[in-house]
């Protein structure tokens, strides 16, 4: 067999191996390495998400505000590229600033970030930008890359009534609520949100909206937010650019300024 061909068969079975743990990013439409089942990302998701609650001081108690926080999530969701998924919002009660996701559907949002927005548009484009990551698997990519799939599955697995376990399951659980993202997951959940917020009726601008609010923040340092959400030094202008040659009739969109004021801001003083 000549060397031509033996390289041939060898790189077929390499991309065999590979292939038996890709998947199809729904968003870009390109083949990936995913090592993480969605079986197993709704597994890691379920086990982490109450820790992730206990250790930010839990949901914000206030049925009314937690139901509202829902309702703009789940009619982003809806219009996703995964409707069929289920997908859960909640409200944090924790001062920091920030806004994360984990794999398997579970989308937090703090105090914090709460009480810095002001319409139910700026607050959709931060759920449109998180329902992204867990829709493209950004989440669940990051946590492989970062963490490692047998410490994410071992931890998972582990049981929290015994001390070690649930040290074990502590110490995962701030590594995820740290954890970063490429500047390219980053750019796609930006357009991307901002699709979602277009097809389910709010005012694009929102998310432009809210990158100023929060680089207005930034500039006396790092808020929580940049600290997992790298922001590109153009992120602005690339949002202003995808309103003006992707969207049109943005003027009977919602905005939501008093909606927000009295489901939110109002319950939050």
């Amino acid at each position: 067999m000549n060397k031509k061909l033996v390289i041939t068969f060898f790189l077929f079975a390499v991309f065999g191996v590979f292939c038996s743990g890709c998947d199809v990013n729904p968003v870009s439409g390109e083949q990936r390495l995913m090592l993480l089942s969605p079986e197993q990302d709704i597994e890691i998701g379920s086990k982490y998400a109450p820790e992730i609650e206990k250790q930010m001081g839990g949901r914000i108690n206030d049925p009314q505000l937690q139901s509202y926080i829902n309702r703009i999530g789940q009619r982003l969701a809806a219009v996703s590229h995964k409707p069929y998924m289920k997908f859960s919002f909640v409200a944090l009660n924790d001062k920091q600033t920030n806004a994360f996701a984990l794999p398997g559907g579970y989308i937090f949002i703090t105090k914090g970030m709460l009480s810095k927005l002001s319409t139910e548009a700026q607050l959709a484009g931060i759920l449109g930008h998180e329902i992204t990551h867990v829709v493209a698997r950004h989440s669940s990519a990051a946590m492989s890359r970062e963490i490692g799939i047998s410490i994410l599955l071992s931890a998972a697995s582990a049981t929290t009534n015994t001390p070690a376990g649930a040290e074990t399951v502590a110490n995962m659980t701030r590594q995820i609520i740290g954890m970063g993202y490429s500047r390219r997951d980053e750019v796609e959940a930006d357009t991307t949100g901002m699709d979602y917020m277009y097809k389910a009726g709010y005012d694009p601008y929102g998310m432009v909206e809210t990158m100023e609010i929060l680089q207005s923040l930034n500039s006396g340092g790092q808020i929580e937010f940049f600290s997992t959400h790298p922001i590109p030094e153009n992120r602005r202008q690339y949002l202003l650019e995808r309103i003006n040659r992707n969207y049109r009739n943005l003027s009977n969109l919602k905005k939501g300024r008093s909606e927000y004021e009295t489901s939110v801001l109002k319950r939050l003083r």
